[in-house]
């Protein structure tokens, strides 16, 4: 090939750099403008906050660890996208009369990002990491949001129909659906085992609480396994299995559980595996 040609064929791959580039940036705030969506139309509506506070120290704190600890640990400023969402998760999931659990659980969770990696990648989802560390430090004082939207449909579906658009641009779709239909397969079968009537094992999965879990905690894309979209969807429903035994055990926060248990354990032999086939020589080399 003639090194004209070579530059006609890079032309317009080098046009389209900028674009590809623009799309990016945008995307990094389209997860913080519908956990504000979440925020706004759950509060309006159904008025779920403890208190605007309470939710804005969960979110100051947040950011203000962001800062200081990527300032400290990568020496940059960090994009303060993810410390948003983590803080807005943690001020509305978060249920206690006090202050110092909103600060304090959000410290945990941008701390558990920088700390808890193994080979450069978080195991834990920063928020889901963060509230059940506090529902075990402090069980007397601090619970967790587990209402439902009640009789307001329109702003679910509302949310739901942003977050899946949203989601799918992002790529993320398919880990969403997979856990959502894994849920309500699940929840028949509570249904039929405890015998209480399935509109009330499907309904929890209408509230806003939901709504965070699975357009923010599953999907996240530092803290799910890279493999294939096939593993991320059975990682998906591996969650959805154990939050359905843990319910079955009557355990009340048995969403945050069942990924605390599943996610980093999905994430651990992942790393395992590709650590495995890295060290293991290919057969052409065994040859030589």
């Amino acid at each position: 090939m003639s090194e004209t040609s070579v530059q006609l064929s890079e032309a317009p791959r080098l046009e389209a750099a900028p674009r590809s580039n623009r799309q990016r940036l945008d995307n990094r705030f389209l997860a913080p403008l519908l956990v504000t969506c979440i925020l706004l139309g759950g509060q309006l509506s159904f008025g779920f906050l403890e208190s605007y506070t309470q939710t804005a120290l969960a979110i100051l704190t947040a950011i203000m660890m962001e800062l200081v600890l990527g300032r400290i640990f990568t020496g940059r400023w960090p994009h303060l996208a993810s410390s948003y969402i983590s803080g807005i998760s943690v001020g509305i999931l978060i249920r206690s009369p006090a202050l110092w659990p909103y600060a304090l659980c959000s410290m945990i969770t941008i701390t558990s990002k920088y700390l808890l990696r193994v080979r450069d990648r978080h195991i834990w989802n920063p928020s889901n990491f963060g509230i059940c560390a506090m529902l075990v430090l402090a069980p007397a004082t601090v619970a967790t949001l587990s209402i439902q939207w009640g009789n307001s449909l329109w702003p679910m579906i509302a949310i739901w129909t942003l977050g899946s658009v949203i989601i799918w641009r992002l790529r993320r779709f398919h880990i969403t659906a997979a856990y959502v239909l894994a849920f309500v397969i699940f929840a028949f079968l509570r249904s039929l085992a405890t015998g209480h009537p399935w509109q009330a094992e499907v309904a929890p999965i209408t509230g806003p609480m939901y709504q965070l879990y699975v357009f923010f905690m599953i999907t996240d894309p530092k803290t799910t396994v890279r493999s294939s979209k096939l593993a991320q969807c059975g990682v998906a429903v591996s969650v959805a299995f154990v939050e359905m035994i843990l319910r079955l055990l009557e355990v009340v926060h048995a969403p945050y559980y069942a990924l605390f248990l599943v996610g980093p354990t999905a994430n651990l032999i992942e790393i395992w595996l590709t650590q495995r086939r890295s060290a293991t020589p290919s057969p052409a080399l065994l040859q030589r």
